[in-house]
């Protein structure tokens, strides 16, 4: 790691000298099972291990299921029944697929606010946080199609509304639109379009996770107190830190097996909890169904979506102002993405001189607000688009936007944060007791 001092893999026989000046992939390894890393990590820090094996889950059952699914809406119903009931362990390979996606996001969500609480968007890891941005991206979207290929009556209607919110983009929607789709309307192209990239993008996100994990690795992990760790001698930094094997590995690996049994539960006991029973009948394109609800790790930034119909005044003020470009519908898109763009955006909003949200009182609380926040649009984008649901969701879609681009820059200037301890070391040992574990 760039910056602190600690042991290099050193080749020592001759097969280890020959491989390493070929290839240095044992190094390579080694620094990075043994890179120093802050050793008053809690435990808000397991999400990594947990992020990495629901990657891994995907993309092994999904290679799986696609040599028996069928991308034709003739047969991609059928063929998912066919996998149910006919193929070897079949239930079970898309039951872990389809909660594995829901654990995916339930552990991204805590990764994070983790993140968003403790401050590690700050200097010098932006670019991290961005990548983990992209990351975030890359599997809403692919989350997305993989809803639509079951093909059933949620699919339809859902890929039919979220592809629909392309058109309301002005002079550049209805192509944008026509090109996703593959054509005038939600049918067999736009099926197989997106049983292509549903395919393609966990790969990408792969290769993002990979320089992700470089980015970190270069910068070093943030960790409870935002101090950095001491880099001015070897022994200094050994005071801070401890190898990540085998110390943060084996907690990592329990933490991991305690959310496996939990995840395992309900997949064996309840595998259809989260899922629509719309889902359940082949789709019906002459058909609405009453009710059109995304998965469920979707619903806050669709609650925002839905929250700006045409009475809001702010989308009036826009309306007004833009001559009718801006209606209610793309003023919502815009809202949407909006507020994955002001999660980006943190490190230049946030003004405090404070990394760590442990140490600002008036922080902690309007954090507090912003998580209960997120709860209650997502709860609000389940129910249906009328009043209350739809007040509720327009306060906390203001409290969202309000948060990051008017509470996060004033609190840098009014607050009046704690003094962080000067070191790691002093932290653990005001909460372990002294340790030599590192020496």
């Amino acid at each position: 790691m760039a910056g602190i001092p600690h042991d290099h893999y050193e080749p020592k026989t001759g097969i280890e000298k020959w491989v390493h000046t070929r290839l240095p992939v044992v190094a390579l390894v080694y620094d990075t099972i043994m890179i120093p890393t802050p050793k008053n990590l809690n435990w808000m820090w397991i999400w990594g291990i947990i992020l990495t094996f629901c990657l891994a889950l995907q993309i092994a059952t999904g290679i799986v299921l696609v040599m028996h699914y069928t991308p034709h809406v003739d047969m991609a119903f059928a063929s998912v029944e066919h996998i149910m009931r006919d193929v070897n362990g079949g239930h079970m390979l898309r039951y872990l697929h389809a909660n594995g996606a829901s654990l995916f996001f339930f552990a991204v969500y805590l990764h994070i606010f983790r993140g968003l609480y403790y401050g590690s968007y700050k200097a010098p890891r932006e670019i991290t946080w961005i990548i983990g941005m992209l990351i975030y991206l890359l599997m809403m979207g692919t989350g997305f199609m993989g809803y639509v290929l079951p093909w059933g009556q949620m699919s339809f209607w859902g890929a039919t509304v979220i592809t629909g919110l392309f058109g309301a983009i002005p002079f550049i929607g209805e192509p944008i639109q026509t090109w996703l789709l593959g054509g005038p309307a939600v049918d067999n192209a736009t099926l197989n379009r997106f049983f292509s990239l549903h395919y393609l993008l966990p790969f990408v996100i792969a290769g993002l996770v990979l320089v992700h994990i470089w980015a970190f690795h270069n910068t070093g992990n943030n960790n409870p107190t935002g101090v950095e760790v001491r880099r001015g001698s070897k022994e200094d930094a050994k005071k801070d830190t401890v190898p990540f094997w085998p110390y943060f590995v084996i907690k990592d690996l329990f933490a991991l097996a305690v959310i496996l049994a939990v995840f395992f539960a309900i997949v064996g006991f309840m595998p259809n909890y989260l899922g629509h029973p719309d889902n359940y009948t082949e789709a019906n394109p002459l058909a609405t169904p009453a009710h059109i609800v995304p998965e469920w790790y979707f619903l806050p930034f669709y609650a925002i979506l839905r929250a700006f119909t045409a009475d809001v005044w702010i989308v009036m003020f826009f309306n007004w102002i833009t001559g009718g470009i801006v209606d209610a519908k793309f003023f919502g898109v815009l809202a949407m993405f909006g507020a994955i763009i002001a999660m980006a955006l943190t490190p230049w909003l946030d003004t405090s001189s404070v990394r760590s949200g442990r140490y600002r009182p008036m922080f902690k609380w309007w954090f507090a607000l912003l998580a209960i926040d997120f709860v209650v649009l997502m709860w609000a984008g389940a129910m249906p688009a009328e009043p209350p649901y739809s007040t509720i969701s327009l306060i906390g879609a203001a409290y969202w936007f309000a948060y990051f681009f008017v509470i996060l820059p004033l609190l840098g200037v009014i607050e009046k944060p704690t003094t962080p301890p000067a070191t790691i070391e002093e932290d653990f040992d005001a909460h372990y007791g002294k340790s030599t574990a590192a020496e």
